[in-house]
């Protein structure tokens, strides 16, 4: 049985800030722009680590390609992007043996703003990816982070997500980790 297909737009409210969110699939008026400096700052901690994800180094043109070989939505407060994430279906020609799996989709992009992390924005966005993935019939979603990200790897594992396999990306400086989720 097919899940239930989430409604987006969503809206978000972070209590105790008096701070509404749209939450909808990326669209022609959004800048690529505005995206890929929502993610250099959002993965700015990880490159003070040392770490070179995609994400804290990228240009426009590659977020662009990222965001339009798969599902991407956005948050926006006002007219202000605070957050996006892109979901990929199975990727038959992916150098990562999991992701070539036909049960299971994957997600990347995924940023917050600094200044609103911590608040659920990123669980809700998880929340509408997994669904998301869920009602096209994927059986489990998975993602791939640095092995060093001990912050990262901590909260989607309490998010249910289990390790699966390393990786190493010809983009990156550090081995990953790919973790997944059975969804349904």
């Amino acid at each position: 049985m097919m899940a239930e297909a989430p409604q987006l737009p969503y809206v978000y409210s972070i209590d105790g800030l008096g701070i509404k969110l749209n939450i909808r699939p990326l669209g022609t008026e959004d800048s690529f722009e505005q995206m890929t400096s929502l993610l250099h700052r959002s993965y700015q901690l990880l490159a003070e680590m040392g770490l070179r994800f995609l994400a804290t180094y990228q240009d426009s043109a590659t977020t662009k390609e990222r965001c339009l070989s798969g599902y991407t939505f956005v948050a926006e407060h006002g007219k202000q992007l605070v957050a996006t994430l892109t979901l990929y279906p199975s990727s038959p020609t992916s150098h990562c043996d999991y992701y070539r799996r036909p049960d299971v989709w994957h997600f990347g992009q995924f940023a917050v703003h600094p200044s609103l992390q911590k608040h659920g924005i990123g669980s809700v966005m998880m929340d509408l990816a997994e669904a998301i993935a869920a009602h096209k019939d994927a059986k489990e979603l998975a993602l791939d982070t640095s092995e060093q990200a001990l912050h990262l790897i901590d909260y989607y594992q309490k998010r249910g997500y289990e390790f699966r396999e390393y990786v190493q990306w010809d983009i990156t400086n550090y081995r990953s980790i790919i973790v997944s989720k059975r969804l349904g």
